[in-house]
């Protein structure tokens, strides 16, 4: 047996290089099982191509996806419930860790914090339909598509392969009789058997699974439900984040915005620069330079000393100007913090810096104020608030 099996696979090889370079003829194939060959070559590249571009459809980038899996070993048991069956995190869902992380480091009164906790758990949600999306996908679309190509397409190979074998078989020993080889008719008998039976193997094969197109469109289909499932999910999932940072976006802008104080030395409660030193005179009762400046006292005295009599007394540079009356600092008033051009009539337009005389609030967004004779509408976060509205 082993000898016979030798010989056959040498007289195919010889066949095989005879029809190659020598110019033999093989026995031709019907135009259906060639035009049936060429459809399940495309259909096994088809299948090839669908499954690894599927699965880089749901990860795009074979390196990113190198390094998630990576990071996720690397971190543990740490993952979430949504992750624990999937080798890798979503990206989404590490946006929304970290977004969650911070938006709690920075605590429930700051609107920007409730918006980043907000986002970040909507950022979770978007990964788990991540993940059911690629659960649905293996089990409707690719685990079908790798069993048609492990089975269905590796059989048909498998018979289409032993056809070209017994063929080049039975034409060698064809040829072999014709030129007046040594060939019995129980050896021609069995060959063409045998080519007869594969070529009805493989023409049966690929016929069944090209007429199998129903389950193909199913899978196609499903896989598109897969798809269309998963998009309205996340759309869902973001239209009611936007609804929500809407209300904190209402929320902060409503909000009375502060003023800052600046501090003084002594409000800081800092032991003074000269403890421990014998007090100096102040600066008020320092011989010869009442209401003058400790540093340049001498020097004002001086000036005072030297001055004309007649001349006009002139008020210091380095006094303090006069306090407001007490009706002035009660007026509510706000400044400028940039340029505001009005578009609109009733609108008021000032510069960055101007001081602007509240009316009244009209809104959460806008003032009423008046600015050199002029009074109009402005938006709140143009201005800073000097003294509220009472």
């Amino acid at each position: 047996m082993a000898f016979a099996g030798l010989r056959k696979q040498i007289n195919k090889a010889n066949q095989y290089v005879s029809e190659k370079i020598g110019g033999a003829e093989g026995t031709k194939l019907t135009e259906d099982y060639t035009h049936m060959e060429k459809k399940v070559d495309l259909t096994n590249d088809l299948v090839e191509q669908l499954i690894t571009q599927t699965k880089e459809l749901l990860q795009p980038n074979p390196a990113t996806r190198a390094k998630l899996t990576v990071n996720a070993r690397l971190r543990g048991p740490t993952a979430t419930a949504g992750q624990a069956s999937h080798a890798y995190p979503q990206p989404e869902g590490i946006l929304g860790d970290s977004m969650v992380k911070f938006g709690t480091d920075l605590g429930p009164e700051s609107a920007f914090g409730r918006s980043l906790i907000e986002t970040g758990e909507s950022l979770r949600q978007l990964a788990d339909i991540k993940y059911s999306l690629e659960d649905n996908v293996k089990q409707n679309f690719l685990e079908p598509l790798t069993q048609l190509q492990q089975k269905d397409l590796k059989d048909v190979m498998f018979h289409r392969k032993k056809l070209q074998g017994r063929r080049l078989d039975y034409d060698c020993k064809k040829r072999k009789r014709t030129t007046g080889g040594h060939v019995t008719d129980e050896e021609m008998r069995t060959a063409g058997e045998k080519f007869e039976e594969s070529f009805n193997l493989a023409s049966q094969g690929m016929f069944n699974l090209l007429e199998n197109d129903v389950e193909q469109v199913s899978q196609l289909c499903a896989l598109m439900e897969a798809f269309s499932e998963y998009h309205q999910q996340c759309a869902e999932t973001l239209a009611q984040l936007t609804d929500k940072l809407q209300d904190l976006r209402h929320e902060a802008s409503a909000k009375p915005r502060g003023s800052f104080e600046p501090k003084k030395l002594s409000d800081l409660d800092q032991q003074p620069l000269d403890a421990g030193r014998s007090p100096l005179p102040s600066p008020g009762n320092a011989p010869g330079q009442q209401g003058g400046n400790m540093y340049l006292g001498n020097f004002n005295q001086q000036n005072r000393n030297a001055r004309s009599p007649n001349a006009s007394p002139i008020p210091s540079p380095m006094r303090s100007p006069a306090a407001p009356s007490p009706s002035a600092q009660k007026k509510p008033s706000v400044q400028a913090l940039y340029d505001f051009s009005a578009e609109n009539p009733g609108e008021l337009e000032f510069k960055e810096g101007d001081k602007i005389d509240l009316i009244r609030q009209i809104d959460a967004n806008w003032f009423e104020g008046s600015l050199n004779g002029k009074s109009g509408f402005f938006p709140v976060n143009y201005v800073e608030v000097l003294v509220p509205l009472q």
